[in-house]
């Protein structure tokens, strides 16, 4: 059974929504989603998501697996990701995994070795009884102060982690991050496709697809959300734009002042996606100006798939 996967990356409003139809019915493929905020439910203009016309009948998977108020994490991902493609490649499909979160992206195509490190149980009851003395919060600052990286990852609620992670500190002296982030290739082939344009024309993009997105009614969307007593969870409002558009509700911002730091700060966003993927050398950079991109794409992608499964 063929394993390949296409992975298709680059800035926000680059084109990969297209790019990725276009090859789903090429190689008669399923589409997975790598955006860390269209796993949520109920937050559909403001991240962008396609919608079930522009899907054709295209299956897509990692969309809508979460409720706006519940944490989900970059292991909560891999998790339902890795699951979604083994299920395409029993269905004979072909993956292609569509985003531009990029540690979403990663953790799939090149996996993480989860430390093999065994249980203390001791130590582990030990951390445990501390926290309920002391609470999530302090039990986390002490994961940050032996290993900072786990701890920007590790929701300081979720306490199953964070004492692993520092169990795993405490028995090897090597920090979990450090052990979690070896690589090893989970798919044969990868096909890396980059979509990205010249930086002002990107960024004219952006700031013309927020103002659409507001005339589609993402003010309305996010006050649906208020009217259903959401409280977006941690990693949820770090989705761009909906903080501002509570605050406009809220009449801390004006509409026009939020539409300023909405297009501001996805500008800002896409220019990380860009320096992220960038250090990426296997992936295939296409500019989606050129008039033939879209044929360029798929005769390319097409060559090195199809050679790769040889």
């Amino acid at each position: 059974m063929n394993k390949g996967l296409i992975v298709i990356v680059g800035p926000t409003a680059a084109g990969k929504t297209s790019v990725s139809l276009s090859i789903a019915k090429q190689f008669r493929g399923e589409i997975v989603s790598g955006d860390s905020m269209q796993v949520y439910q109920e937050m559909d203009i403001g991240t962008a998501k396609v919608s079930k016309k522009e899907q054709a009948g295209i299956p897509h998977h990692l969309i809508d697996v979460c409720r706006p108020d519940k944490l989900f994490s970059v292991d909560d991902y891999k998790q339902i990701a890795d699951q979604a493609i083994s299920d395409i490649h029993q269905r004979e499909a072909v993956p292609i995994l569509v985003g531009g979160t990029g540690l979403y992206i990663e953790s799939v195509v090149f996996g993480y070795l989860m430390p093999e490190t065994p249980e203390n149980p001791t130590y582990r009851m030990e951390l445990e009884r501390w926290a309920e003395l002391n609470g999530n919060i302090a039990l986390h600052q002490r994961l940050e102060a032996v290993d900072p990286i786990a701890a920007l990852r590790i929701h300081p609620n979720n306490r199953r982690r964070v004492i692993r992670a520092l169990e795993v500190f405490q028995q090897t002296g090597v920090p979990f991050s450090s052990q979690k982030l070896k690589k090893k290739p989970n798919y044969h082939p990868v096909v890396w496709i980059g979509v990205t344009m010249p930086r002002e024309l990107l960024y004219d993009r952006i700031n013309h697809r927020v103002d659409e997105m507001m005339d589609m009614g993402w003010l309305e969307e996010v006050a649906k959300l208020r009217k259903k007593g959401y409280h977006l969870s941690e990693t949820a409002e770090k989705a761009i734009g909906y903080r501002e558009l509570f605050q406009v509700l809220d009449h801390k911002l004006t509409l026009e002042e939020a539409i300023h730091k909405i297009k501001q700060q996805t500008r800002k966003y896409a220019k990380r996606q860009l320096t992220w993927f960038r250090r990426i050398s296997m992936i295939k950079w296409f500019d989606m100006t050129q008039a033939n991109a879209l044929k360029e794409i798929q005769h390319w992608t097409a060559g090195e798939f199809n050679t790769g499964r040889e």
